[in-house]
């Protein structure tokens, strides 16, 4: 994991789509993220110690290499997983400051989009890369893939207007909902929604190819 300080980053952004907005300031407690998505060999050591069932296009070979992120999991697969890991999904807060440091850059690496340092529509594997496979696109604390490879879960339920009625102090999202979010952008994505700032709202229950997650530790 990569430790991310305490202190306040500028979340969303004013020229994004209606729901970056506002771009304002947030105040985090210091945590800790996952370096690297969850692995398909991590997961198997999950549904090992727990008989958990498989996800969705396991035994799919393109999509299935020990180090490769693992894909085809629910909201609740990702939250078992970090549970049982001791550790916890990342809120939307907690995530966007991971990628983007308290500059307000548009990609971890910053403001313009480089199809090098990411695995996105662009580069034609048409699959997830193993993680850490673009160490030039790492996030100012130290994360990897936070620019594309898959979406990553998050802990909060979605809102179109949550940045404007929000708290500003270790947000969490709403407290009931029908979405949840996803963060990162995908291999199947093209690079706007590959930003830091962009959310994707989709139901909990849904297992895709494009749909990974890593964990997080520390208060929330």
């Amino acid at each position: 994991m990569v430790l991310v300080p305490a202190g306040e980053f500028w979340m969303g952004r004013d020229d994004g789509n209606d729901d970056e907005k506002p771009r304002h300031r947030v105040d985090l407690d210091v945590y800790y993220i996952d370096r690297y998505e969850i692995t398909n060999e991590l997961y198997q050591h999950f549904m090992e110690a727990t008989r958990r069932v498989a996800p969705l296009f396991w035994n799919q070979g393109h999509l299935n290499g020990a180090s490769q992120p693992v894909v085809g999991v629910s909201w609740d697969d990702a939250d078992a997983y970090c549970r049982w890991a001791g550790k916890r999904l990342p809120t939307e807060a907690e995530w966007e400051k991971a990628a983007r440091s308290d500059d307000g850059r548009s990609y971890p690496w910053g403001e313009q989009w480089d199809s090098s340092r990411a695995n996105s529509k662009e580069s034609q594997r048409n699959a997830p890369a193993p993680v850490g496979s673009y160490p030039s696109g790492v996030s100012p604390y130290g994360a990897h893939d936070m620019a594309g490879n898959v979406w990553e879960w998050v802990a909060d339920w979605y809102a179109k207007d949550s940045y404007m009625r929000g708290p500003r102090r270790n947000p969490r999202g709403p407290e009931t909902g029908s979405w949840k979010v996803l963060r990162g952008g995908s291999w199947g994505y093209l690079p706007y929604l590959l930003r830091t700032t962009s959310r994707l709202s989709i139901m909990p229950d849904l297992r895709n190819t494009v749909i990974g997650f890593r964990c997080a530790d520390g208060p929330s």
